[in-house]
């Protein structure tokens, strides 16, 4: 078993397996990568599988030139990548080949609709589909030691290997329920590139319970998660690293004017307050010195709106069970609450493409 995986570790070699597999219809795909004290994953293995064989691509050893022919094969329109739960993987293509990988075909998502349920894992999904108990001992395996042993690249392989397997039956179900076009519409919303970019600027929409702190805080929150964002990429580091939420919460809410104030709070180690308190401290002055803008506000439900909320529930509930359908996968709760505040202006993903024809438009009927 450990004879038959191939590993690429050559320009050559590549570009000749790249010119193979543009004649498929479909390639399954997978990653091994390290991002325990970075910022941005660390790509060490790209594992393909086209039905016939496995092959694992040795990032590490090849050249980013090198990779070219790789990137370009991802987004051939004529083949179908077949991964699962691939948020993680289309954020290192994106980074490294400069764009996501189309068309998709996420075998997480095909799951929910064929019934499985939501957010199944890979190994229940192999489990459940070939009756096959994955083995988890390579699980926290060092995927930047060098050289990979047999049983490492058998086992980064075998997920390829079962991807080809469950890829075909999954399409022919998904046709046979008419919900194939439900599955290109959700892949193709997951494949977008912006969502596995991170503007500095936009880092705010990652904060919990922004809408919670108080309006003169939240300024200031949105600039310091704004620099965390920055620095945590120019240095290659865990945001946590660099600021982590409990130490910017309270920054933003006591909005310390120098440095004494900010040591004060005791939130961050003494380096980081010798390296970058005189920034944050200039950060939570600029903050305030601006314009107010409109607070975000987390308002509880009132009671008629609490009352509205379960008739949406309910509706939702009949329609789910009616089509062997996870609820989460049609409407998740915020979805609901933006319904029940903003009525058919809601940005939810409820009221757009599939969702809205199976659901929407009744859910609305139930304001």
């Amino acid at each position: 078993m450990n004879a038959a995986v191939e590993l690429i570790v050559t320009a050559d070699a590549l570009a000749a397996r790249v010119e193979g597999w543009k004649h498929r219809p479909w390639l399954a795909l997978d990653t091994e990568f390290l991002r325990e004290d970075t910022y941005h994953p660390i790509l060490c293995l790209v594992q393909v599988g086209d039905g016939e064989s496995d092959v694992c691509i040795d990032t590490l050893a090849l050249a980013p030139e090198a990779l070219k022919p790789l990137w370009a094969l991802l987004t051939a329109p004529a083949i179908t990548k077949v991964l699962h739960a691939p948020s993680q993987d289309l954020e290192i293509f994106v980074r490294l080949g400069g764009d996501t990988v189309t068309p998709l075909f996420d075998t997480q998502i095909a799951a929910a609709l064929l019934g499985h349920g939501d957010q199944l894992g890979y190994a229940a999904l192999v489990d459940k589909l070939l009756g096959i108990k994955l083995d988890k001992s390579l699980t926290r395996t060092d995927w930047s030691r060098r050289p990979l042993t047999g049983p490492e690249l058998a086992y980064a392989a075998a997920d390829v290997r079962h991807l080809s397997e469950i890829h075909p039956r999954m399409r022919e179900e998904l046709i046979a329920l008419g919900r194939l076009a439900w599955l290109q519409e959700d892949c193709a919303r997951l494949a977008e590139p912006a969502r596995y970019r991170n503007p500095p600027n936009e880092a705010w929409k990652r904060l919990k319970g922004l809408g919670r702190m108080p309006p003169a805080a939240q300024p200031v929150a949105m600039a310091l998660a704004g620099w965390r964002e920055r620095i945590a990429q120019e240095r290659d580091r865990p945001r946590k690293w660099i600021l982590d939420d409990d130490a910017l919460y309270r920054i933003a809410e006591r909005a310390p004017r120098d440095l004494e104030e900010l040591a004060a709070l005791k939130v961050l180690p003494v380096k980081t307050v010798e390296r970058h308190g005189q920034a944050l401290t200039s950060l939570v002055a600029a903050a305030q010195a601006e314009a107010p803008r409109p607070a975000l506000v987390d308002e509880p439900l009132t009671e008629p709106q609490k009352a509205k909320l379960k008739r949406l529930q309910d509706g939702l509930r009949t329609i789910a069970e009616a089509q062997n359908l996870p609820i989460s996968l049609i409407a998740p709760r915020a979805d609901l609450e933006a319904m029940i505040r903003f009525g058919a202006a809601a940005e939810a993903t409820v009221l757009q493409g599939w969702r809205r024809e199976l659901a929407g438009e009744a859910l609305l009927a139930l304001l």
